[in-house]
């Protein structure tokens, strides 16, 4: 495939940029610019903006909603708006759900939960991972036993992402315990209003909440909240993850992060002079951007394809793995860059309107933060050891 722009695609680029400059808040900029917590509301109010310029869902069928754009035109927008240090499109209804219900769901699912998904009157979450099934998926325990008209659901997930919010839950559930433990999980959609479910928000290290547990007692799911066939859930599972696993490789942000640790390391002096002319420091530096360069390719190659119809599996896996050793690298380059600066970390800082004495350079405030939060990248959605596996099984056919 050909890596350059078209004439329309720098066209499109263009839009693209004057659309961000007029639309996107300064406010939000700045926040995600500066490391800043976003809220619910400052999420839902860049989905809106969005929306009503119909370039939410830039992935979907024109038919559902979406822009129709090609791999190029998307993977403009995506670069676009993380330069311009837009927030991210909070990914479950959106890019993970949908894709789900558009190819296994029925019609009267996608024209119920499509257009609420665009218009944000329900928010989704995650129910994947419980205790004793992360990586190991499969051998998930929440139940779902049928009872005429209904499922009941009994068990618990954890590290549900922003389920605090969430109005509704997709959800893998056991509903056999015959044959392989792949064979018996099936795909619901449950309403978190529903009696029976109760959400613990985990307050992480850095004083925030940004995951759950989540547990479900005697909870009632009627049988139409069911997606496909019943014990066929493995199979949606892992189509949903091939598409978060794209997601998580975040090029675009990546590349925004690396503008601004290059920028920090021109401002930094050590030793009298700018770290980025520490020659370790700047060997560093340059690797990550070769990385950086190989992924970005590899990623519209795995988009291509997966415009053309093709299901990305192990590709998307090795996209997973670079991503987030990738963005990794950036936060530890970051944190180094702070040197002493990065210990004395202020959760208050990392607030709108936080007018306390700031520790170091303004950039310092998320960095220990950030280190530590994306130690996670490598395990979620999907460990990158489990990664390797699905790569040696799928290209090496060991």
């Amino acid at each position: 495939m050909d890596l350059d722009f078209t004439e329309e695609e720098k066209a499109f680029q263009q839009e693209v940029r004057e659309f961000l400059k007029e639309k996107l808040p300064a406010r939000l900029s700045e926040k995600v610019r500066t490391g800043k917590r976003l809220t619910k509301e400052d999420m839902e109010e860049w989905h809106a903006i969005l929306n009503e310029r119909g370039w939410l869902a830039n992935h979907w069928p024109v038919e559902w909603g979406g822009t129709g754009w090609s791999v190029m035109e998307r993977f403009i927008f995506e670069t676009e708006s993380a330069m311009a240090h837009a927030p991210r499109i909070v990914p479950f209804g959106i890019s993970m759900l949908a894709p789900v219900l558009m190819k296994y769901g029925s019609e009267e699912q996608c024209r119920h939960y499509l257009p609420r998904i665009l218009d944000g009157t329900d928010w989704w979450c995650q129910g994947y991972s419980e205790p004793g099934a992360g990586s190991d998926l499969a051998s998930l325990k929440t139940e779902a036993v049928r009872e005429g008209d209904h499922y009941i659901v009994n068990g618990q997930k954890t590290w549900t992402t922003l389920g605090q919010y969430a109005d509704w839950i997709f959800c893998l559930v056991r509903t056999s315990k015959e044959g392989k433990k792949q064979e018996g999980i099936s795909f619901l959609l449950i309403d978190m209003k529903t009696p029976g479910i109760e959400v613990r928000p985990i307050k992480l290290l850095d004083g925030d909440f940004e995951v759950n547990e989540v547990f479900f007692t005697d909870v009632k799911v009627p049988v139409e909240n069911l997606v496909g066939e019943e014990n066929k859930g493995w199979t949606y599972a892992k189509y949903l993850l091939s598409y978060e696993r794209t997601n998580i490789a975040g090029v675009g942000m990546s590349m925004a992060l690396l503008d601004q640790l290059k920028e920090a390391a021109q401002t930094t002096i050590r030793n009298g002079k700018p770290l980025a002319d520490d020659p370790f420091f700047a060997q560093r530096v340059a690797k990550l951007e070769i990385d950086l360069e190989n992924m970005k390719t590899t990623n519209l190659r795995v988009l291509d394809a997966a415009g053309a119809g093709h299901t990305p599996m192990a590709e998307s896996s090795m996209l997973k793995i670079r991503g987030t050793e990738i963005r990794q690298e950036i936060t530890d380059l970051f944190r180094r860059a702070a040197g002493r600066y990065a210990q004395p970390f202020v959760s208050e800082a990392l607030e709108e309107g936080f007018n306390g004495e700031p520790v170091g350079p303004e950039w310092a405030a998320p960095v220990a933060g950030a280190y530590f939060n994306n130690r996670k990248l490598s395990i979620f959605g999907g460990s990158n050891e489990v990664q390797r596996e699905i790569i040696t099984k799928a290209k090496l056919e060991l």
